[in-house]
């Protein structure tokens, strides 16, 4: 059974022992968020990221969710990819095509994946262009604190590093505060070239999700989450922390198996 951790600081943490429980509260927690989205907004904006968050996704390819969530009003994004050819092995598209697009009735122009033709700089520039235009058509909202596109909701997985998206611990995209979306071409995992969203957006969504299983992610996990004092280096994970929106937390037991005072109620 899941254990729903404490609501601090504006996040939330859920845990569970059973991964087809995660699986399903995952699909219902993405299913309500898309309802609501279209009832307040006419359609639901979404940011994928690639690794096991697809696979993870996969019960909304099924029954009920597969006829009850309304496909057509979907934006699809991605926070981050690989500037590879859209067939290739790497891409975060193709993974999400294969894994969850094809299976469900999204519309294909609502589909937004990067220009893989070009330089990785070029396509971090035309990938912020193309969202610019759908912020000035109110597809994607705009933060009323920033100028910041404010997505319905952001997914994220997280490496045993602690990365999420393409923002790498010591990395200077880290840094970037102005453009909405940056580029590596020095990337510590391969593929070395990526665009990825930076921080100020991923802070502007209105609903992040970090989901993240499995033992090799537990240290990790416990620097994002618990109060490890000012000595340890500060986590990209640690440093997604939504300005108005929410933030849960989606954890196996064995991903939260470090985290201070992790136990699992009946």
């Amino acid at each position: 059974m899941a254990l729903s951790g404490a609501n601090k600081d504006g996040r939330e943490v859920r845990i569970y022992e059973y991964l087809d429980e995660l699986h399903t509260d995952l699909a219902d927690y993405i299913a309500e968020l898309s309802e609501a989205s279209v009832k307040e907004r006419g359609v639901f904006a979404i940011a994928l990221s690639g690794g096991s968050l697809i696979s993870l996704m996969g019960k909304l390819c099924e029954a009920p969710y597969s006829k009850t969530v309304d496909w057509a009003k979907w934006y699809i994004f991605w926070v981050d990819e690989r500037v590879v050819a859209k067939n290739h092995a790497d891409s975060n598209y193709k993974l999400a095509k294969d894994g969850l697009l094809s299976k469900v009735p999204i519309v294909p122009s609502h589909v937004h994946s990067i220009n893989d033709t070009v330089s990785a700089e070029k396509a971090a520039e035309d990938y912020e262009f193309v969202i610019r235009q759908l912020v000035r058509t109110r597809i994607i909202s705009v933060s009323d604190i920033s100028d910041c596109p404010k997505f319905d909701l952001i997914l994220l997985g997280m490496g045993p590093d602690g990365h999420v998206a393409s923002l790498f611990p010591n990395h200077s995209v880290l840094d970037e505060k102005e453009e909405w979306v940056t580029f590596l071409t020095d990337s510590p995992k391969p593929p070395p070239e990526r665009i990825t969203f930076t921080l100020p957006v991923i802070n502007s969504a209105s609903n992040v999700a970090i989901v993240v299983t499995g033992n090799s992610k537990a240290e990790a996990v416990h620097s994002a989450i618990d109060d490890v004092g000012p000595d340890c280096p500060t986590l990209p994970a640690k440093m997604v922390q939504p300005t108005k929106g929410n933030l849960v937390w989606f954890l196996d037991k064995a991903a939260a198996s470090k985290l201070d005072g992790a136990k699992f109620s009946e």
